[in-house]
Order: C-alpha cells, then structure tokens, then sequence
C-alpha cells in the first residue's frame, strides 16, 4: 500500500491521506473546493465543482492515473437544487469517459462548501 502527498497540495488537517493506491487501484479521499493553499473557493457549484475535479486530477496524477481512469465517483452535494448546474461541469470535464457515480444530497459541508468529491480509479497501464 502506498499513500499519496502530491507536492503542489496542503497535507490534509486531518489524520487521512489525500490517496491511498493498493493493487494497482486508487482510493482518492474526498475533496473539497479548496485551492492548493488550503483557501476554500465557495464562489459558485461551478466553481467548486471545477475546483474538486482539479483537486482530484493533481492526485490521480500523482498516483500514476488520470481522470480517463476512474471508476467509481462518490458526490455529496450539500443543496440538490445544484445537482444540474454540478452535472453538466461535471460532463464538461470528463468528455465521453462515465465512470459509475453517485450524487448523494447531505447537510452542510466542511468549509461552507457545497459539494464534496471523493472516487476509485485504476492506475494508468
């Protein structure tokens, strides 16, 4: 098992590793809307959103693996109002590639954040 620190991110707050890569998978925790010093960037779901998906790109990159390689996404979405506005940013990043995925709404997040995602995918052949 080996844990992922990329360089360009702040050690997480809490006691966790950004990503976990066990058997040519990556577990990636989940991200918030959070920039590379830590600053929460709440402007809009878009903006979270792209923030997020940046957040998980820099970690798959790290580990070996691309956003073309995830398998399983995990959204929490704190207002489901937002869930149209998340899904077509979310189309946007991803192109043809539809990893398996589920939208959960939930309470409040960490930060004020609207959104949190986290996803498995495969290290990259």
């Amino acid at each position: 098992m080996k844990k992922i620190y990329p360089d360009t991110m702040p050690v997480p707050k809490g006691y966790y590793s950004p990503a976990v890569i066990h058997n040519n998978t990556v577990y990636v925790s989940g991200q918030l809307a959070l920039n590379e010093k830590g600053e929460p960037q709440t402007a809009s779901i878009e903006d979270e959103t792209r923030q997020c998906m940046k957040n998980i790109e820099t970690i798959l990159l790290a580990s070996g693996s691309n956003l073309q390689h995830i398998l399983k996404v995990n959204v929490f979405i704190a207002d489901i109002a937002n869930w149209q506005v998340f899904n077509q940013v979310f189309a946007e990043i991803m192109g043809d590639h539809r990893p398996a995925r589920i939208v959960v709404p939930c309470n409040q997040l960490n930060y004020g954040c609207g959104i949190e995602i986290d996803c498995i995918a495969a290290v990259a052949d």
